[in-house]
């Protein structure tokens, strides 16, 4: 799986606004690597921000 797929599901279990400290919290990922997955899903549309810095899956 990749890494922006992992990224989401995360975001979606918390069922919450969250940033990407807390998903690299939760995934273990390097903090680079959730920033990364945050742009490529931010393009695709598969997150949106509520909140400044907050995302949630769309």
């Amino acid at each position: 799986m990749e890494t922006a797929e992992k990224v989401l599901e995360a975001i979606k279990k918390v069922g919450e606004p969250v940033n990407a400290g807390k998903i690299a919290e939760i995934t273990g990922f390097d903090r680079k690597e959730v920033d990364k997955a945050f742009n490529k899903l931010k393009a695709s549309g598969s997150i949106v921000s509520p909140v400044r810095c907050f995302w949630v899956a769309k």
